[in-house]
């Protein structure tokens, strides 16, 4: 995979969510990224198309800060990697993947999985939300078309839906940057449709935050 900018002038660093330079990750002596130069601006939608094995995962990871680039530089909303405490940052992106979905306990309550994005556990315990994050969970569980399922569990949800409910817990902190990995894998051609329409709305929005999709589907 290579994703290759045009070199950036420092005057253009504060309009970035995401700069990498000469990035490379390597487990063993295999390299699933090498010599990667990639940035997104505030503004942008990003869709990342590639087959499996490409390093499109690895590629979000990075961007989410859950991994550390064996070579080459990564600044993410300003903070370089392995300069910052990643726990601080992390609440600032917005991520789904099929690894957290299988982390979500399956007897937890669809509203729960979206409010406890908050403080960035999977699993409500012994935290407090006031009236403003429970409203701001319905509102995104209601944008995402599963407004009616937040007092079911996680674990009777459907594929669809499951994929939906991780997304609307991905919004939940008003998120600087958006990164979705393979949100339509699983799903039929219905529901991977519905979904499409859901993120091309989310994706006009002039207000929304940057977005990157990762898919093998075109």
């Amino acid at each position: 995979m290579g994703l290759v900018s045009e070199p950036i002038q420092p005057s253009e660093l504060d309009d970035l969510v995401v700069r990498m330079a000469g990035v490379g990750v390597r487990r063993g002596t295999n390299d699933l990224l090498a010599g990667l130069d990639w940035t997104v601006e505030l503004d942008e939608r990003w869709v990342v198309l590639g087959p499996n094995g490409a390093g499109k995962t690895t590629l979000l990871r990075l961007a989410a800060a859950e991994l550390h680039p064996t070579t080459g530089e990564v600044d993410l909303l300003g903070e370089r990697i392995g300069r910052v405490n990643i726990f601080d940052l992390r609440p600032r992106i917005g991520f789904t993947s099929a690894a957290i979905a299988q982390r979500v306990p399956g007897d937890e309550l669809v509203k729960d999985v979206v409010v406890s994005a908050g403080y960035a556990v999977l699993g409500r315990w012994r935290e407090e939300y006031d009236t403003l994050d429970t409203a701001r969970a319905t509102e995104l569980l209601d944008a995402m078309g599963i407004g009616h399922l937040a007092e079911r569990t996680f674990g009777t949800l459907s594929e669809g839906e499951r994929k939906r409910a991780l997304i609307a817990r991905s919004l939940m902190t008003d998120p600087e940057m958006l990164l979705l990995d393979e949100p339509a894998a699983g799903l039929d051609l219905g529901g991977r449709e519905d979904l499409v329409a859901r993120l091309s709305d989310l994706a006009m929005d002039p207000d929304a935050p940057a977005l990157v999709l990762v898919t093998h589907h075109v």
